[in-house]
């Protein structure tokens, strides 16, 4: 059996999911002056004083739990934010697909039925636009909206979106998505 395509999807939200968990946390403890349950800088073992916390001691934090649903939501749109930001100016019919067919897998498999539901609705009224990255994300942003608006949210302005969520700045563009770059792949 081969190894599911969505994996690195997954992965990938995990690892946005772990890093918005942390930097919440982060801001919380700076915001009421505690400290972390674990220390993340090295330090001599044998200075370790009794008032810190064992590593072990983070599965007892009560702020150890299982991410929300506002958090789940927050992580997700970071990640298609991204996603759209890093996507091709020209994109090959392959990546196009692949766009459609991972927004209609998140509104099929998505850890939140309600959320799943309206997305689906979304989604049919606002079909897929992924010609271009500028297009990608414009879309994107009315989506988000969209959703925003039936939560009560404030409406973001799409024309700051790049301001927002622009492309990763990584060294030698190897954030940039990677894909067929066959011309004949491409559409016009």
């Amino acid at each position: 059996m081969s190894e599911n395509p969505l994996k690195p999807v997954f992965v990938t939200l995990e690892r946005i999911s772990n890093s918005i968990r942390t930097q919440f946390r982060a801001v919380h403890l700076s915001l009421t002056n505690e400290k972390p349950p674990v220390s993340l800088s090295p330090s001599n073992p044998s200075s370790t004083s009794s008032t810190h916390s064992q590593p072990n001691d983070i599965f007892k934090d009560k702020s150890a739990q299982p991410v929300t649903k506002e958090e789940l939501g927050r992580a997700t749109w970071t990640f298609l934010h991204t996603l759209a930001a890093q996507y091709p100016e020209r994109p090959s019919r392959q990546q196009k697909k692949d766009v459609k067919e991972l927004m209609a897998i998140l509104s099929r498999i998505y850890p939140c039925k309600e959320c799943a539901d309206h997305f689906k609705e979304v989604l049919r009224t606002n079909p897929v636009q992924a010609g271009s990255q500028a297009e990608l994300s414009q879309w994107l942003c009315h989506l988000h909206n969209v959703v925003n608006r039936s939560l009560g949210k404030p409406k973001f302005p799409c024309e700051r979106v790049d301001a927002r969520w622009g492309k990763l700045d990584c060294e030698l563009r190897l954030c940039d998505l990677q894909g067929t770059s066959d011309s004949e792949d491409r559409l016009p």
